[in-house]
């Protein structure tokens, strides 16, 4: 039986990759690229355990997708490992970057061959130009590109990381608490995203599905005698306003149903808690704009959007172009791409009798194609 557990680091914001899109989330057909890795390197059957650091906010979305063990991630790559490694209890680890996502099976078993030479096993790769440290050229050959996947003894690193020192990898880590590490030759392939440019070196991945996936929300609401009415993101002349946690915009309310749904994220009562203080008559256009900056950070661009409003009463003719204006502007797309529709119900139930009104959204969203960068 393997004694060796693994960790995928997944928890970044992606701060140097210039995008919405969080590197981890790049589309491999329709499989994140955390999934992707993930899925490649335990299909190896090498270890006993996978264990995924990732943000806070992502468990429970990334269990959707696949079965790994999740713990909860940190600001920083250092403090992410050590929550990862509380729950380890095999007596080698082998810690790698949801980045470095071409890691292929020789370089596993050349790291394996190794296992227990040293308290940590490292890939790295030759410099070839002329190295200059400050004003002094330096002997290129003592100079290494050092990589992740990185194989060590489990406890040691515990103990090498129980320090305020920042380090970059596991191996300095090791080597600053005085254990021993050994090197051997990496591959050129197991590039690590970074940057954007990074995504032309990544001839191992499939290119995103071209798939448009669909979600329909519908939501109602009924009128209020207090307050003011807003629908679309529009304040609109009424003598009513809308029974509601938040400021009641049940057209919105709605269309962040058809973008979750679109996404597979679940519904806004389970992102927004109509029982939660925070959004006590809240800006509804305010979460829109978190529900958006969430699909552009989980790897999906916006299509188009359909709404459809039934309202007796008020009349909204006069503010349907306001809405797409609105709406478009908040999801990032061209208004074109909005539509919006205004009907009755010819006096037929709650909403012909003027006691509130109900929404139909409708939204297509497709994955981010990165291979277009």
């Amino acid at each position: 039986m393997s004694d060796i557990t693994l960790i995928l680091l997944a928890a970044g914001s992606s701060s140097r990759f210039e995008l919405d899109i969080k590197k981890q989330w790049l589309r491999i057909d329709h499989r994140p690229l955390w999934q992707e890795v993930a899925d490649k390197l335990e299909s190896t059957k090498l270890f006993t355990k996978v264990i995924i650091a990732a943000s806070a906010d992502e468990i429970e979305y990334m269990k959707n997708y696949a079965e790994y063990h999740f713990v909860c991630g940190a600001n920083t790559r250092q403090k992410s490992l050590k929550n990862a490694l509380t729950v380890v209890d095999s007596e080698f680890v082998l810690v790698s970057d949801i980045a470095r996502a071409c890691i292929t099976p020789e370089l596993l078993e050349s790291l394996l061959a190794k296992k227990g030479q040293s308290d940590s096993i490292v890939p790295y790769l030759k410099v070839h130009d002329t190295i200059v440290y400050d004003t002094t050229t330096i002997d290129r050959d003592k100079v290494k590109r050092v990589q992740t996947p990185q194989l060590s003894r489990t406890q040691i690193l515990k103990n090498a990381l129980q320090t305020e020192e920042e380090f970059t990898d596991e191996s300095s880590a090791i080597v600053a608490y005085g254990g021993s590490r050994e090197f051997i030759l990496g591959e050129e392939n197991a590039h690590k995203i970074t940057y954007t440019k990074d995504l032309n070196q990544l001839s191992c991945l499939k290119k995103p599905s071209l798939d448009t996936l669909s979600g329909t929300g519908m939501d109602v609401h009924a009128f209020d005698e207090q307050g003011t009415m807003f629908l679309g993101g529009v304040q609109i002349e009424s003598e009513f306003g809308f029974k509601a946690h938040s400021d009641g915009d049940v057209a919105i309310h709605a269309l962040i149903d058809a973008l979750l749904g679109a996404a597979g994220m679940g519904d806004i009562g389970m992102m927004f808690p109509d029982n939660d203080a925070i959004y006590k008559g809240i800006d509804s256009k305010e979460l829109l704009a978190r529900v958006v900056t969430k699909i552009y950070n989980f790897g999906f661009v916006i299509v188009n959007v359909d709404v459809t409003i039934a309202a007796q009463t008020p009349k909204l003719s006069n503010y349907k172009p306001q809405m797409r204006t609105t709406i478009a502007k908040i999801l990032h797309i061209d208004a074109s791409r909005v539509n919006i529709k205004a009907t009755t119900t010819e006096k037929l139930g709650f909403i012909g009798r003027s006691e509130g009104v109900g929404v139909i959204a409708n939204a297509n969203l497709k994955y981010f194609d990165w291979t277009q960068i």
